[in-house]
């Protein structure tokens, strides 16, 4: 599954068939303008007032789940999305999920698997009942996590609707036999196969882009830089943690980029939250693609500014966003990804280079599934579109795709990097970059500076896959064919059992299912790498034609999978 959470934004409204995008069925951009403090302020009056009234009237025993006693625990709520029945809409772990698509998450009356909201009610508590006689109990009710916590205001994750929503997600597949497709340990190096249980699979869920993961001048780099720097600088950069290793991975960066400077930190997540979360603030102005990923969300959420998204691709559509909201406040971001990593589609760089000029805002382009992928010489974007890069303000990338290490970087003019430096609080607060993650970022660069020929060979895996995958009749939704292709399914239960089947066939590849992508946006996500030959290609899409249309005859609703399966459901409503 992705990773990933995108709060409200415009959202598909069906999947994509023929490449064809859908149209936005979430709030127009008039909706975000309640700034982010009026909306804490509101909830914090709101969890008052009920909190008051609990202090006076004890819930009674089989109270409501949402009903919870206890300020830390309604902290703890609110901590995950839940706002005390002030707010509406997903709560904060859904929306991680959710974020990640730029989908608007299914209110407490959504169609969940097709099911209308009365039908996913009677699920929910079909499902409690099987998994209490599968599991030997139920999950705790409020009633009893109140008696047990004893008022205490003990944590107790069960009180978290998403939660709950992932205890019942669970409970379906359980009840569905489909095999949990997540946290399977791989065994050694990850590539174009991998071994999983004492089995070798091909394996196309790592992005290992270039095939680099493994390689033995990166692993030789890796282990100088140990026996001369350790294992950790123990430090901050700013305070005793520099070694030479960090800049030289930084300058050999800003050269990939055409950029003055740039600047690398531990955590690609963390790169885009604590950048965007400090560089912007209250009276600034956010505007990105719906799709964009979570972590940019979170930063802007972090910022406080203003934080509009516009559909998925568009230009003119973010050109609106901007000619309507510029002017009202004071400096303004527009973020796209370079390679969408759900989608496997790319921007129009120059259009929104365009964009970004016309309404004087900074251009933050993310180029976390761009680098090493689009461009003759792999250097990402600005490489593939043929534009000057110092057009873009701001480039952020990860270490951890085609460069097989791990972190993230800001690339662009030195007085931006030199207030990054010194001013965002993930880099100046946290420990340098470990120099064997240093080390084998860099000779991953050098290599892909001295190696084109390894993007070349895999856009030519990519371009292969796609074309096979379309002419055996599989949605693949806009990709061009550069590294990641998507098979929409349409049904996240198709999609896993999807998965499953192509699992047992020898075949590891990754579904993408509800709440990260919309019902019928469901899929599932191949990773392609200069490491896959042809002949891996070739077979597995013949597989995935064959499992796809085995898959398809299937039913897809829970009670005809129940049926189709020769079980029924439990009696008990």
């Amino acid at each position: 599954m992705s990773s990933p959470r995108r709060t409200t934004g415009t959202a598909r409204s069906d999947h994509r068939g023929s490449g064809g995008r859908a149209a936005p069925c979430a709030r127009e951009p008039a909706a975000h303008r309640l700034a982010a403090d009026v909306a804490r302020r509101r909830d914090e009056r709101c969890l008052d007032r009920q909190t008051a009234r609990r202090r006076t009237v004890r819930p009674a025993a089989g109270a409501r789940a949402d009903q919870h006693g206890g300020t830390l625990r309604g902290r703890v709520r609110r901590a995950g999305g839940l706002r005390a029945g002030c707010s509406h809409g997903a709560t904060g772990a859904q929306r991680n999920q959710l974020g990640r698509r730029g989908v608007k998450p299914l209110a407490a009356g959504g169609n969940l698997f097709g099911l209308s909201a009365e039908a996913k009610a009677r699920l929910l508590q079909k499902l409690s009942s099987v998994a209490s006689v599968r599991r030997g109990a139920a999950p705790a009710r409020r009633s009893d996590t109140a008696e047990n916590n004893g008022g205490s205001g003990r944590l107790d994750v069960a009180e978290l609707e998403a939660y709950r929503e992932i205890r019942l997600i669970e409970q379906a597949a359980e009840y569905l036999d489909i095999t949990d497709p997540f946290f399977r340990v791989h065994e050694g190096i990850a590539g174009a196969e991998t071994l999983i249980g004492n089995r070798s699979y091909v394996n196309f869920a790592s992005y290992n882009y270039i095939g680099l993961n493994g390689d033995p001048r990166i692993a030789e780099a890796a282990k100088a830089a140990i026996d001369r720097y350790g294992t950790s600088v123990s430090a901050s950069r700013m305070v005793s943690g520099e070694r030479p290793i960090h800049r030289e991975l930084e300058q050999a960066l800003a050269r990939v980029h055409g950029a003055e400077d740039s600047v690398v930190l531990v955590g690609g997540h963390s790169t885009n939250v604590t950048v965007i979360g400090h560089l912007l603030g209250r009276n600034d102005l956010i505007v990105h693609d719906t799709f964009i990923h979570n972590s940019i969300v979170q930063g802007a959420i972090l910022s406080g500014a203003r934080r509009v998204p516009f559909r998925h691709l568009d230009p003119e559509a973010a050109d609106k966003v901007l000619a309507e909201a510029r002017s009202r406040h004071g400096h303004a971001l527009l973020v796209i990804e370079g390679h969408y990593s759900m989608d496997g589609d790319v921007p129009d760089l120059a259009a929104f280079v365009a964009v970004a000029r016309r309404h004087r805002a900074w251009l933050m382009v993310d180029e976390a599934h761009a680098l090493g992928v689009l461009g003759p010489r792999g250097f990402g974007s600005a490489d593939r579109a043929g534009i000057d890069p110092g057009e873009v303000d701001i480039w952020m990338g990860t270490l951890s795709k085609s460069l097989v290490s791990c972190g993230g970087y800001i690339a662009g003019r030195k007085d931006l990097i030199d207030y990054l430096k010194r001013m965002a609080p993930g880099f100046v607060f946290s420990v340098g970059m470990a120099p064997p993650a240093a080390a084998a970022a860099l000779a991953a660069v050098e290599i892909l500076q001295r190696e084109p020929e390894r993007v070349a060979r895999l856009n030519e895996r990519a371009a292969l896959f796609l074309r096979l995958a379309r002419e055996a009749g599989l949605d693949v939704g806009g990709s061009i064919g550069a590294a990641i292709v998507p098979i929409i399914t349409g049904s996240s239960i198709r999609a896993g059992r999807l998965a499953e089947a192509m699992f047992r066939r020898g075949i590891n590849v990754q579904p993408i299912l509800y709440p990260a992508v919309p019902e019928r946006a469901a899929r599932l996500r191949f990773f392609l790498t200069a490491e896959h030959s042809e002949q891996q290609i070739r077979e597995a899409v013949a597989i995935l034609q064959e499992e796809a249309r085995a898959v398809a005859a299937e039913p897809t609703d829970l009670a005809a999978v129940a049926r189709h399966l020769g079980r029924r459901l439990p009696a008990s409503r």
